[in-house]
């Protein structure tokens, strides 16, 4: 295995620290970020028009979860392959193809006449994204080799997704409440356009042909969706869907054990940068996505706010991302992920912990403003543990470390908000601090494995 890198230390005024000023990485990141925000934007304009879709559409709290985590799900299970089609194909073609295919599936979103027909149209987004969100890390990824280049571009990435997550709850309100929750689909179309007629000038990338590892594929689509289903639905039926995904994810194990070029190489979890960056994503987004997704019922069936009025109380929380996520590429880029990741993982919980004094009389502002710290915590931690899981892997391999990485992520927000829906079921306000509780406990052992992690690399640094 090539030796692994490390963040480059560079001080902020230095040469090694800023990006190239070759314009062909420039248009290649431009390129990525708006594909990565476009389907960014996506799922956090969804979660605050979920009552309208309830409305308009019918179906009780599992049909609500099912529009988010049908999307979910098949960008999770899906972005086990397409990480490493993305290397195959090449990133450039590969992204063209997700955002096309995503485009179209987005008109037909809006399009549905029904909430199957919905969530159907949403398992297409879902398999456009998969291809879309590792292609575009890994176009990154191959236009900045050197770590700290990448490192800052990196988090120029995150921070494209983080501006989507901040104008979604607010666009999807306002579009949900001065039009129709059929628009919060409609604004895919132009940024789709927009980001294939930038992908025109960007360079080809190279192929990387190897076989595709289908039974792994089938048996990991298998496992989650038998697991979600489980989640969701509960009773007996969930508990057969519930022993389908055990016997999946054994067979999975199995096969990937056997294969040559398997979807999820098993050998990948043996490097510590890898399993600290993988159960640290996964924590972040169990408790992002799920505090998105129960508050955005909470202040509009708890407090009876309009949709405009809730995704509005999401900006002091979601508007703040971006800007720690640059903050946290220049800490990472200057001391290595240690500072970012270990403070990042400790606001976050304070963030948790503050937020299970809310109750239904709390003023709307104050939890607004309780959101925060929340926020910054995961938006300090994600872009340093996005360039340890890349720095951990050669380049020719980014593609498969990326669709890890966010496979984790989003099977961890799908989960998480599977199971926080089924916590509300039995009474929205209990459910809500059981839930806030799990996402707390979630950082314990993740902030140790980053703690390891950090002094284990610091120590090499300095020799």
């Amino acid at each position: 295995m090539p030796t692994k890198q490390t963040l480059d230390t560079s001080q902020p005024g230095s040469a090694t620290s800023r990006l190239p000023n070759n314009p062909a990485p420039a248009l290649t990141l431009t390129a990525a970020v708006l594909g990565f925000a476009l389907i960014t934007l996506d799922a956090s304009v969804v979660t605050v028009a979920l009552p309208a879709i309830g409305s308009a559409l019918g179906g009780g709290m599992s049909g609500l979860q099912w529009v988010v985590d049908a999307y979910t799900l098949a960008f999770a299970a899906l972005m086990l392959s397409t990480g490493a089609f993305a290397d195959r194909a090449g990133a450039s073609r590969a992204y063209a193809l997700g955002i096309a295919v995503f485009t179209l599936a987005s008109a037909a979103c809006g399009l549905a006449p029904t909430l199957p027909v919905l969530i159907g149209a949403r398992v297409v987004q879902g398999v456009a994204a998969a291809v879309v969100l590792p292609a575009s890390l890994s176009l990154v990824r191959q236009a900045y080799p050197d770590p700290a280049h990448r490192a800052k571009a990196v988090a120029l990435w995150a921070a494209g997704g983080s501006i989507a997550v901040a104008l979604g709850p607010v666009a999807g309100g306002a579009l949900t409440t001065v039009w129709d929750w059929r628009g919060i689909f409609f604004i895919n179309l132009p940024l789709g356009v927009a980001a294939l007629l930038l992908l025109v000038r960007a360079p080809r990338s190279a192929r990387r042909p190897a076989p595709l590892d289908l039974p792994g594929q089938l048996t990991a689509v298998i496992t989650l969706t038998a697991l979600t289903f489980a989640v969701i639905e509960g009773g007996t039926t969930g508990v057969a869907a519930f022993a389908v995904a055990v016997l999946a994810a054994v067979l999975f194990g199995r096969i990937e054990g056997r294969q040559a070029h398997p979807v999820v190489p098993l050998g990948l979890f043996r490097d510590r940068a890898v399993r600290v960056a993988v159960s640290a994503g996964a924590a972040c987004s169990v408790a992002f996505y799920g505090v998105i997704f129960l508050f955005s019922l909470f202040f509009q069936r708890v407090q009876g706010r309009s949709a405009l009025y809730a995704g509005l109380l999401f900006l002091p929380m979601t508007g703040l991302i971006a800007v720690t996520n640059v903050v946290s590429g220049k800490l990472a880029g200057r001391y290595g992920p240690r500072l970012p990741m270990l403070a990042g993982q400790a606001v976050a919980v304070a963030g948790l912990l503050g937020l299970l004094s809310v109750g239904s009389g709390t003023p709307a502002a104050v939890v607004a403003v309780l959101l925060v710290p929340l926020a910054i915590g995961c938006a300090l931690t994600v872009p340093p543990l996005t360039a340890v899981m890349m720095d951990a892997v050669p380049a020719e391999r980014a593609g498969l470390a990326a669709g890890v990485l966010n496979a984790a992520r989003q099977v961890a927000g799908g989960l998480g908000i599977a199971v926080f829906g089924a916590l509300v079921n039995g009474g929205f306000t209990a459910g809500m601090r059981a839930s806030l509780a799990l996402s707390a406990v979630l950082f314990v052992p993740t902030f140790w494995l980053s703690f390891r992690l950090a002094g284990r690399r610091a120590s090499r640094a300095g020799r």
